[in-house]
C-alpha cells in the first residue's frame, strides 16, 4: 500500500511512521558500514548538469586527481556532471572514489567511476554521511543542491554545532555574485549575519589552492574561529559520534515571570 497521509487516518499514519523508522534505521547502519574505513575525505559539490566540454567538468576532474594524490577519499553524490569529474579523477588517480547516491523521481544514472558506492532514499541520510566522514567541502558550480550542502555546512560552523572544516567555493565568476550579495545585503544591510562569518568559506579559481587549505586544515593549522566564539569541548559541547555537538536543552523567557524556564522536561 502506498504512503498517503491525506488518505489515511491518524492511526493508519502512526503505523505507516513507525514502520518507516526501520527503513531510517536501515540506511544509517548502511552508510556506517560502508563508509566507516575510507579514510579522510573530501566532499565535492556541483551540478549534475555539467558537460564533460565544460571548463569546470575539468577542473573537478583535475580537483579529484589531486585531492587522491595527496591520500585524500573523494566523496560526490554519485550523479553526472561534476559529481561525475570529481569521482573520475579520483579513480583514475588511484584513489578511492566515493558516490552517495540519492534515489529520485526521475530516473538518474550513477556515474562509472565509484570504487564504493551507497544509494540513499533520504536526503537527510546522506547529508549526515557527507558531513560525518568528509574533513572539507569543496562546491563549485552548482544549482539548488550543491547551495543546500554549502549553506548546511555553514550553519553548522556558524552555531558551533560543528567543528570548523574548510568549505571552498571554486570558481570566483559564478559564487562572486552570491557572495557580494552576502556582504552587501545580509551582512551591511540587514545584520543577519556577522562580518567574521564571511570568513567561513574560501573563494579561489585554484585547485592547488583549494587543496592547500585543506591540508593546513588537516595539519591543524587551518580557519580559527575569534577568540571566545568556539565552545571548549566539555559536557553537552562534546561532539557526538556523527560529528555534531550535544548542544544545551533550550530556554525561554517567561514573559509574566521574568525568568528562564528549562525546556528538556517537557
Amino acid at each position: 500500500m502506498s504512503y498517503d497521509p491525506r488518505q489515511m487516518d491518524i492511526g493508519q499514519q502512526l503505523s505507516q511512521d513507525a514502520w518507516r523508522l526501520f527503513r531510517i534505521m536501515g540506511e544509517f547502519v548502511e552508510g556506517f558500514e560502508t563508509m566507516a574505513n575510507v579514510g579522510p575525505a573530501v566532499s565535492v559539490f556541483g551540478s549534475a548538469r555539467t558537460k564533460p566540454t565544460d571548463q569546470y567538468y575539468q577542473i573537478a576532474r583535475d580537483l579529484g586527481a589531486l585531492l587522491a594524490k595527496k591520500g585524500f577519499t573523494v566523496i560526490t553524490g554519485g550523479g553526472p556532471g561534476i559529481m561525475e569529474a570529481a569521482n573520475r579523477g579520483a579513480k583514475e588517480a588511484g584513489g578511492v572514489s566515493v558516490g552517495l547516491n540519492i534515489t529520485l523521481p526521475m530516473e538518474q544514472t550513477a556515474n562509472p567511476y565509484q570504487n564504493v558506492s551507497v544509494t540513499n532514499h533520504y536526503f537527510f541520510v546522506r547529508k549526515v554521511m557527507f558531513v560525518k566522514y568528509s574533513r572539507a567541502f569543496v562546491c563549485m558550480p552548482g544549482g539548488f543542491g550543491t547551495m543546500d550542502e554549502m549553506f548546511e555546512a555553514l550553519t553548522l560552523i556558524q552555531t558551533h554545532k560543528s567543528d570548523p572544516f574548510p568549505v571552498v567555493l571554486m570558481g570566483t565568476d559564478y559564487w562572486g555574485g552570491l557572495i557580494s550579495w552576502l556582504r552587501n545585503v545580509m551582512l551591511e544591510r540587514h545584520h543577519y549575519i556577522h562580518e567574521e562569518d564571511m570568513e567561513l568559506f574560501h573563494l579561489t579559481d585554484s585547485i592547488q589552492e583549494a587543496v592547500d587549505i585543506i591540508i593546513k586544515a588537516e595539519r591543524g593549522h587551518g580557519w580559527i574561529p575569534p577568540a571566545g566564539k568556539h565552545p571548549a569541548g566539555t559536557g553537552w559541547q562534546q561532539l557526538s559520534p556523527e560529528g555534531l555537538r550535544y548542544g544545551f536543552s533550550p530556554t525561554f523567557k517567561d514573559p509574566t515571570e521574568g525568568k528562564d524556564q528549562d525546556l528538556s522536561g517537557i
